[in-house]
């Protein structure tokens, strides 16, 4: 067969594949406006409401939007659609509708929802940093699956304790409330004997509470806890899927997970032509 045709079957073996990304592609860029267009308008409003703290989170929002391009060509890398898709959404969904919206409290577990979907999500970058450095060309980098999917695991785990440290961070300096308070009907202290303690009521200024209040212990607790969760689904599955060499009913999972940016034929040719370049520069100081 000649390099002509080997080069037509390519193509058109590869053309359901393109189109197929186009179309992803246009679903991509379509959440990536819509949010936008919400998100201006949210802006929009709050500024005339006089509501400046809002129009803040909406400009942190629409700058957090520009991540995913942003690493794209800072680390030459490319972000799946499903992928992207999520990330937008998480940044909408933790931002407008649960800080500024208010789902945290009127959606039951809103926040855990997306504590558990960033711990999976986290987790999967994670994982991709570790294969992208096994297929790199200069780096001689072979970790077993285990490692890798413990990496990830890890790597999710730090990513949500970090967000507990800025949590807490801006409760202590700006008081603003992000590590949620609760009452506690029932305890157990050192303090008071180490037994089991039942709180009726407890009176701050003047004001009685039905129980203790707890200022973010419990919350900081099960938000780490639905993270590992979700970081655990992602890494014991990534585990399954490098062991079977990213086929079967696991293939899914590569939706997740960026990869490294394909030369085009130029580069291609360029690179060749520098390395052949480098080589004869080599052989002629020998000489």
């Amino acid at each position: 067969m000649t390099k002509t045709a080997r080069n037509q079957g390519r193509k058109r073996k590869t053309k359901p594949i393109k189109e197929k990304k186009e179309k992803n592609g246009r679903l991509t860029l379509f959440v990536y406006i819509t949010l936008r267009l919400f998100i201006v308008l949210t802006a929009v409003l709050a500024a005339l409401a006089g509501q400046y703290y809002v129009v803040f989170q909406c400009l942190l929002a629409l700058l957090l939007f520009f991540l995913p391009s942003i690493l794209e060509r800072r680390f030459r890398i490319e972000l799946p659609n499903v992928l992207e898709n999520l990330v937008l959404l998480f940044i909408f969904s933790s931002l407008l509708l649960g800080e500024i919206y208010g789902y945290y409290s009127r959606v039951p577990y809103w926040d855990k929802l997306l504590h558990t979907s960033s711990g999976f999500l986290t987790a999967a970058i994670g994982f991709s940093l570790i294969e992208l450095l096994n297929e790199h060309e200069t780096i001689a980098l072979k970790l077993s699956p285990l490692f890798v999917a413990v990496f990830a695991f890890c790597f999710s785990m730090t990513v949500g304790v970090l967000w507990e440290f800025f949590e807490y961070g801006c409760d202590l300096l700006l008081g603003a409330d992000m590590q949620k308070d609760r009452l506690v009907k029932a305890f157990t202290s050192t303090l008071l004997g180490g037994e089991r303690v039942v709180v009726d009521s407890v009176s701050v200024n003047g004001i009685a509470w039905e129980g203790y209040i707890d200022i973010g212990l419990i919350d900081t607790m099960e938000d780490l806890i639905v993270n590992a969760l979700g970081a655990l689904v992602f890494s014991f599955f990534g585990f399954l899927l490098i062991g079977r060499r990213g086929r079967g009913r696991l293939a899914f999972l590569k939706h997740f997970l960026p990869y490294r940016k394909r030369n085009t034929d130029a580069e291609t040719e360029k690179s060749e032509g520098n390395r052949q370049k480098n080589e004869k520069k080599k052989f002629d100081n020998r000489n």
